[in-house]
């Protein structure tokens, strides 16, 4: 029994360590988090706030003009912004906020209308390296340790990526020895990269939509390992020794599609906004992958707020219902409130969904996650507000809320004492 008991421990371990997205619970090392789904894992959290929110800790500025989150690894906070003399990467001390390194990235600016300047990415931290993505798509590697450059890519020039409207926006996917972007293109829609030195590996010549503005998941359905996907026309399944499409499925989306595919249960969700609304499609595998479309409704039009699975329901913003909680296999709708929190992104932790409005005042508000309707827990208005939309998403990582605000960063105390 002994023998089977460690032989189980150490076959789950290296289940878990196959997937370069694990993490500790105190940890937020990409994107939407270790796993790319809006869901923290931590636990001892504040089920309600103190009146005014919860204690601020510290507030640190210098981050520069962006619409970029944060990732959490380590001791080190990484973000990014542009500066006077271009878009950087930098690293923040995670205990107090200072500044440890800014990395010049590439052009600064705003793409498209609206004058919406700087980086939108979210750095990926992975084996001390960070990767990430410039507005203009300008890749890179460099040292978690001291910001020093280890590979420099350019998403148009080397891959043939058309500029989108508004710049290039996901963040990038490490998956193994590979780092993951979308430059879209008649050369592929998607490219993988040896992560260690840049090279490619493969660009996915039989999937060709232009890129939007999704950032890439890695799902294992029916036993085999793949990237999915969202453009604007379609979103795919890609194998990843070569990049082979597995499954598409159309789905034209509008203006912008923004908002990061949820994978479960041999299905996958995607949200849009622009009045289109949402999409499930269960992915199956027979001689070959089908997908093959449950539902599509308006339900969830999701702008880019993002949505999260727990349990058995889909929590985000729907534009013109308003906070809404959606039924997952079903589509339905179970709430939906528009008079308390205004239009925002979500992250989950602890039963609990921390909603960032992203008006003028940017309010912050704690929501049960629960079915049975829209539960409020507490809310607070952050100090100090650029004036800009609060687009970036909170995270939650080692009992902290971090809030970034174009050129400022706070952190707030949310562990129950």
């Amino acid at each position: 029994m002994r023998k089977l008991t460690a032989l189980a421990v150490i076959v789950l371990l290296a289940s878990l360590l196959s997937h370069s997205v694990f993490a500790a619970a105190s940890e937020w090392p990409q994107w939407r988090g270790p796993n790319r789904d809006g869901l923290s894992t931590e636990t001892g959290l504040l089920k309600e706030w103190p009146k005014d929110g919860p204690l601020l800790l510290w507030k640190t500025s210098g981050l520069g003009a962006g619409l970029s989150g944060i990732s959490v690894a380590g001791q080190r906070i990484f973000s990014m912004g542009d500066q006077t003399n271009g878009s950087h990467v930098l690293a923040l001390n995670r205990a107090d906020g200072k500044i440890l390194w800014s990395t010049k990235l590439g052009k600064a600016g705003a793409p498209g209308w609206g004058g919406f300047a700087g980086p939108r990415a979210t750095p990926t931290a992975d084996g001390g390296l960070v990767f990430t993505l410039g507005q203009y798509g300008e890749a890179i590697c460099v040292n978690a340790e001291d910001g020093q450059e280890v590979w420099h890519k350019h998403l148009t020039t080397d891959f043939d990526g058309p500029l989108m409207e508004w710049g290039f926006s996901e963040s990038p996917l490490v998956d193994g020895d590979k780092v993951l972007f979308t430059p879209g293109g008649p050369k592929g829609t998607v490219v993988a990269l040896n992560k260690q030195t840049g090279d490619l590996i493969w660009q996915s010549k039989d999937w060709t939509d232009n890129a939007h503005y999704s950032s890439i998941i890695v799902a294992e359905i029916d036993g085999v390992r793949q990237y999915i996907q969202l453009t604007d026309k379609s979103v795919a399944g890609l194998a990843p020794k070569d990049g082979k499409v597995l499954w598409k499925a159309d789905r034209k989306g509008a203006t912008a599609v923004i908002s990061t595919p949820i994978y479960a249960d041999g299905h996958v969700y995607v949200s849009s906004g622009y009045g289109i609304g949402c999409n499930l499609f269960k992915i199956a595998k027979g001689s070959d992958f089908t997908a093959t479309q449950v539902y599509a409704n308006k339900v969830m039009v999701n702008h880019h707020g993002g949505v999260v699975k727990v349990g058995e329901h889909l929590y985000g913003h729907s534009d013109s219902k308003g906070w809404t909680c959606q039924n997952f296999k079903s589509g339905e709708a179970q709430w939906q409130q528009k008079d308390k929190l205004g239009k925002g992104s979500l992250v989950y932790a602890d039963g609990r969904l921390y909603c960032r409005e992203e008006a003028e005042k940017g309010v912050v508000a704690l929501l049960e996650a629960t079915a049975s309707g829209y539960v409020e827990k507490g809310r607070f208005t952050p100090p100090d507000r650029s004036g800009k939309k609060s687009w970036p998403h909170p995270v939650v990582a080692g009992g902290k809320l971090y809030l970034r605000d174009q050129d400022v960063l706070l952190s707030y105390d949310v562990q129950a004492k």
